[in-house]
């Protein structure tokens, strides 16, 4: 009796490790056997073996991943191609990870899977190498290419025509290697990324403009005006006189430094003032030619009444510009001292 028990005994024990035997045969002759279910990057490789599953792969997902990107901003597009990043799809290490999905879990768990034809389920995600170097190098080449500092808003004197502000663009240098690198291991169709930028805004607005020159006086040499703005409004344009031939009014922008009222007249010491040349005239005396009213500008010269209308529209003084005697008190009541004055 105990011997009939030994021998059912063992061959239970034969038949169960018999069958552990082929089991175990059976799922090492699969180790090269992707299982169902499994996609790489969205290529079915499911039941294909790894020799095979690698040709697929290089064939239908290669190409796509080393594509060139395109970093995008606005109408500007910057091309980094796969030989200029050292880009190259690492198809062995995909169908490595395919199989190492597949042979996830243990050997009752495979087994069952295959047996019963189910499926893993798994998606593999794309392996490239590239050059981190190139993308670095990419990177600042467009954050170079797209920089652009914050312009403020300006006039261009004589005509006051307002020059629009602009904001400044800064590119996210971090962000943009980290978004070129993310790109560079899909395999999307479009494969082109949005630069990060940040805006920096200009200090000056036009509208600061109007703050900046409530009152502004502009002298057009060539055309022998004086203007008057206010808020950058035209309020009156003035005919006037300006410096002669090597005693030129200065070019350029000034201040209102000082006004009088009738004030006496300091000679320049110079030949054009002849025999008074270097003496006080004092106001009133009908050799000062400074009539009713001064608006000292730079150096001695400056916006003063003339008798001497016939030279209004032409160059005819010491470097002064001379208005007529109701035109001079008009605009005298009218500038601050400080208020600025643009000389062309």
């Amino acid at each position: 009796m105990r011997q009939r028990s030994f021998i059912l005994v063992a061959a239970i024990v034969l038949a169960l490790l018999g069958g552990a035997v082929a089991a175990y045969a059976y799922d090492s002759s699969r180790d090269d056997v992707i299982a169902k279910g499994v996609t790489i990057a969205g290529v079915d490789v499911g039941g294909m073996r790894a020799d095979l599953a690698r040709r697929v792969v290089a064939q239908e997902l290669k190409p796509a991943l080393e594509r060139p990107i395109y970093v995008t901003n606005e109408r500007t597009r910057f091309k980094l191609s796969a030989e200029d990043a050292r880009l190259r799809a690492d198809v062995r290490a995909m169908v490595e990870d395919a199989l190492a999905e597949s042979r996830d879990g243990n050997i009752v768990t495979r087994l069952a899977r295959d047996l019963t034809d189910g499926e893993e389920s798994a998606l593999v995600a794309p392996r490239v190498t590239y050059s981190s170097d190139a993308v670095r190098r990419f990177v600042h080449r467009v954050s170079r290419r797209l920089h652009r500092p914050p312009r403020d808003a300006r006039l261009d004197f004589p005509e006051l025509k307002r020059v629009k502000e602009r904001p400044g663009i800064e590119v996210k240098r971090a962000q943009l290697e980290e978004r070129v690198e993310q790109t560079l291991s899909v395999a999307d169709a479009k494969r082109a990324v949005e630069a990060p930028v940040t805006l920096r805004q200009p200090k000056v607005t036009r509208a600061d403009l109007v703050k900046k020159y409530p009152t502004l006086l502009v002298v057009d040499r060539d055309k022998f005006q004086l203007r008057h703005y206010k808020r950058l409004k035209l309020v009156k344009s003035y005919t006037v006189a300006i410096g002669q031939v090597g005693y030129d009014t200065p070019a350029g922008m000034y201040h209102i430094q000082n006004k009088a009222v009738n004030p006496a007249w300091s000679v320049p010491n110079s030949d054009w003032a002849g025999s008074l040349a270097g003496t006080v005239v004092p106001a009133g005396s009908p050799d000062n030619p400074i009539k009713a009213r001064w608006l000292g500008i730079y150096d001695g010269a400056g916006i003063h009444g003339t008798d001497q209308t016939w030279s209004l529209g032409t160059a005819a003084s010491h470097g002064c510009v001379r208005m007529s005697i109701p035109e001079v008190i008009e605009l005298y009541d009218r500038v601050r001292v400080g208020a600025p004055i643009y000389i062309a």
